[in-house]
């Protein structure tokens, strides 16, 4: 089952938070293409395989979040008399969920600083390309998306 059958949506009418995030996981692979491609010209593998590390340990994450988020609003949705409990239980699944992955995250990126030759200036450049991408999207598309949706609306 797609997760446009799952969510009982189809391509056209997809909702513009969701629109976004793809367009910010798209964007956010490309900036890291071109920062591992710039990175190796211009100073070397080992920066690039320092940015490479960063982004795609960010991407990772931002991916396995957007699944978690998507998780909690689908339960909390499906939920039938009782939702101010499966509420709760959710949040606190969720969060356990988040900070559980956040110490992996650094018992991870503790492991490969020691394990290998590690650059921090280029991990820190590919831990931001979701940051960067972020900032980026919702400033040229966000506005142009939920204007759309605002006429449709009206």
């Amino acid at each position: 089952m797609s997760e446009h059958e799952e969510t009982g949506t189809d391509r056209k009418t997809v909702e513009p938070g969701i629109l976004l995030l793809r367009y910010i996981q798209v964007f956010s692979w490309l900036v890291l293409i071109v920062f591992v491609a710039g990175g190796w010209y211009l100073f070397g593998w080992p920066f690039a395989r320092s940015v490479l590390v960063g982004g795609v340990l960010a991407n990772g994450s931002f991916f396995l979040l957007k699944k978690d988020i998507e998780q909690l609003i689908h339960r909390v949705a499906m939920a039938g008399g009782d939702m101010r409990a499966v509420k709760r239980i959710e949040k606190i699944r969720f969060f356990l969920k988040f900070y559980a992955r956040l110490i992996l995250l650094g018992l991870l990126l503790f492991v490969l600083a020691t394990k290998l030759s590690i650059n921090m200036i280029g991990l820190v450049l590919g831990l931001s390309t979701i940051m960067l991408s972020v900032i980026i999207v919702v400033l040229s598309k966000g506005r142009m998306i939920y204007s759309v949706q605002s006429f449709k609306g009206a």
